[in-house]
């Protein structure tokens, strides 16, 4: 049990952590709470179950729906939230209603019952005796090139560096000849990019229907909120924290399955009770 426990719980973390960097990327530097997010990683979902029923390659259909998923969410950005981005509660209805439409035309798409995607690496790998299955390693491992990937990116690039100054201070950055409006169309794009490939990890081990966005979008909130707003490490080790929590009552607790977002959530204000502005809150203003 303390394997499938740890094993579980480290798919879980990367699948959640990808989701949160990218939200995080996404408010940090557009300052765009996008309540819509997961609702990319879904219609992602359903675009490598769709493409691999009509015989495409696992790889392949993720390149497709990569770059599916990033031209919509760009499109959608362009159009419905771009206009209105300065004014905060109207984006969050604006992106909450995007959400609810994508939900409602891949009910109409696919309908409500439960679509499986076949893995594209069956079979287990015996590690230190215990039984890995070879999808969950491939998750792990997309996981690892993505996060990898983004902190290459905005440590050892100059793209990245653009990213870190608008993320800091928007205007000065805009004084200092930095297209702020392109480096936040680059980072939304980037957020869909890592919502998509989160929702190709996860389709062929979870089952595929409409509502599948609702429950990640919490844990995300939740992973933001409590490694501290703004803050992308925080982000990551919150995602961490409510994954293997996640996980623990589900394996340990009776009814378990009903109760993981409760518990998650109370770890999240238990935090807050000792430490209100998160666990690396203090260090918002540097990171940002």
């Amino acid at each position: 049990m303390v394997a499938d426990i740890l094993v579980n719980g480290l798919v879980h973390s990367g699948v959640y952590a990808m989701l949160s960097l990218g939200f995080g990327l996404v408010f940090g530097v557009g300052r765009v709470l996008n309540l819509a997010h997961t609702a990319f990683y879904m219609i992602a979902a359903y675009g490598i179950f769709y493409l691999v029923q009509v015989g495409l390659a696992m790889p392949v259909a993720t390149a497709l729906t990569a770059v599916g998923v990033m031209a919509v969410g760009l499109a959608i950005y362009k159009v419905f939230i771009e206009p209105v981005r300065e004014v905060e509660a109207t984006v969050l209805i604006t992106t909450l209603a995007t959400a609810i439409l994508l939900q409602e035309v891949a009910m109409a798409v696919f309908g409500s019952e439960l679509r499986h995607v076949p893995p594209a690496f069956p079979g287990y790998t015996l590690i230190a005796g215990v039984r890995v299955g070879n999808q969950e390693m491939a998750t792990l491992v997309l996981a690892g090139v993505c996060l990898a990937g983004v902190w290459l990116l905005l440590s050892h690039t100059r793209l990245g560096l653009a990213i870190r100054a608008a993320a800091q201070d928007r205007e000065v950055a805009n004084l200092m000849g930095i297209n702020v409006n392109r480096v936040t169309a680059i980072v939304m794009a980037l957020g869909f990019l890592l919502a998509a490939l989160a929702g190709a990890a996860i389709a062929p081990l979870s089952p595929v229907e409409p509502q599948m966005w609702m429950h990640p979008l919490v844990i995300v909130l939740a992973a933001v909120v409590l490694g501290g707003l703004g803050s992308l490490k925080g982000s990551l080790i919150g995602a961490v924290i409510l994954a293997f929590a996640e996980v623990v009552v589900v394996f340990l607790v009776p009814g378990g399955s009903y109760l993981r977002t409760a518990v998650a959530l109370l770890i999240m204000v238990c935090v807050f009770l000792v430490r209100p502005e998160g666990l690396f809150g203090a260090s918002i203003a540097e990171e940002r």
